[in-house]
C-alpha cells in the first residue's frame, strides 16, 4: 500500500485514469476533485507506482470522522485488490465503497465476512453525456417568475426531506457539505424556493435528480440536468450520473438527452459492523 500524496503523481494518476474509461469513473471524479483544491479531504491509496493495479479515494485519516458516517466515510475503488488491507479501509466504522468493476461485490462481501461486517448492495445503470454542449437550451420555455440558481445551504433541510438515503441529521450535514463545495443547480419561485435541483457528489457525479411532485411534468428535471451537465463539462468534470432500472421517468429522460449508457453497472455497497446493527439510530 502506497499514500499518493504527490501533486505530480496525483496529476499523472488523474491522466491514467482516462485511459481506464468507464470502469475508473469514480475514483476518477475523486481524483479531480483532490487535485482542484480538494475541497472534501481526501487521500489516494495505490498498491504501487507507477505501475498501479488498484486505486482507492478514501476520506483523510487526519481528519476527525464520524464512524457512524457512511456517506462522508465514502471509498471509490478502481480494482479491489486493497480491500482487505486493514491500513487501507477502516473496517471498525459504517462506511460505503462505490466501484465500477465486475466482481467487487463479492469480493468486498468476503472480506466483510471474515471481518463480521454486514453489507447492503444497491446497483445502478451509469450513465454519462458525451457532450452536454450539443443539449439543446431550454431555459427559454421557462415561466419567467422562476429562477435558475445554485442551492445554498438554507436549502440542505429540504433535500434532506426528499432525498432516498436521507431524513437524518447525518445526512442533512452530507447534503450541506456537497452544496457548498461542488456544482449544483435549482430552480427557485419567485419566494426563492427551490421546485427541482440536482447536485454533484464528492466523485464529481450527478445526484439527487428531483421535482417536488406538484411541479413536475413541466421541463424542470430536463433544465437542471442540461444546465448541470454543461456545467460539469465547462470545468473539464464528466457529465456523469447513475440511475435506478426500475426509474423509468429517469431512463426516459436521459435516453431523450442521448445519454450515454454505459456497459458496465454502478455499485455502492455499505458496510456496517456488527456491533453497529443493534443501534437503534440506525
Amino acid at each position: 500500500m502506497l499514500l499518493l500524496n504527490c501533486s505530480i503523481k496525483l496529476q499523472m494518476l488523474e491522466k491514467m485514469l482516462m485511459c481506464s474509461f468507464p470502469e475508473s469513473l469514480k475514483v476518477y471524479g475523486a481524483v479531480m476533485h483532490i487535485n482542484r483544491g480538494n475541497p472534501f479531504k481526501k487521500e489516494v491509496v495505490v498498491d504501487s507506482w507507477p505501475n498501479f493495479k488498484a486505486v482507492i479515494t478514501r476520506p483523510q485519516r487526519e481528519n476527525g470522522m464520524d464512524d457512524l458516517d457512511h456517506c462522508t466515510n465514502a471509498h471509490a475503488v478502481f480494482y479491489q485488490e486493497l480491500l482487505e488491507n486493514t491500513n487501507t479501509i477502516n473496517w471498525g466504522q459504517i462506511f460505503q465503497i462505490q466501484g465500477l468493476q465486475d466482481g467487487i461485490c463479492e469480493a468486498s462481501r468476503t472480506v466483510a465476512l471474515a471481518k463480521q461486517v454486514d453489507v447492503k448492495t444497491s446497483c445502478f445503470r451509469m450513465v454519462i453525456h458525451s457532450d452536454p454542449d450539443t443539449l439543446p437550451d431550454v431555459r427559454h420555455r421557462m415561466d419567467p417568475k422562476l429562477t435558475v440558481a445554485y442551492l445554498n445551504i438554507s436549502h440542505a433541510n429540504l433535500l434532506n426531506e426528499t432525498w432516498s438515503r436521507g431524513g437524518n441529521p447525518r445526512c442533512q450535514q452530507y447534503l450541506a457539505n456537497l452544496i457548498c463545495c461542488f456544482p449544483s443547480v435549482c430552480v427557485l419561485d419567485d419566494k426563492g424556493c427551490p421546485l427541482s435541483w440536482s447536485l454533484t457528489d464528492q466523485f464529481a457525479t450527478m445526484i439527487h435528480a428531483y421535482t417536488l411532485p406538484e411541479h413536475r411534468r413541466k421541463g424542470y428535471n430536463r433544465l437542471v440536468a442540461t444546465t448541470l451537465a454543461k456545467k460539469l463539462h465547462s470545468k473539464g468534470f464528466p457529465a456523469q450520473g447513475n440511475v435506478m432500472e426500475t426509474n423509468t421517468p429517469s431512463v426516459t429522460l436521459l435516453k431523450s438527452m442521448n445519454a450515454q449508457f454505459l456497459p458496465c453497472s454502478f455499485f455502492r455497497m455499505i458496510h456496517t459492523p456488527f456491533h453497529f446493527l443493534s443501534k437503534p439510530h440506525l
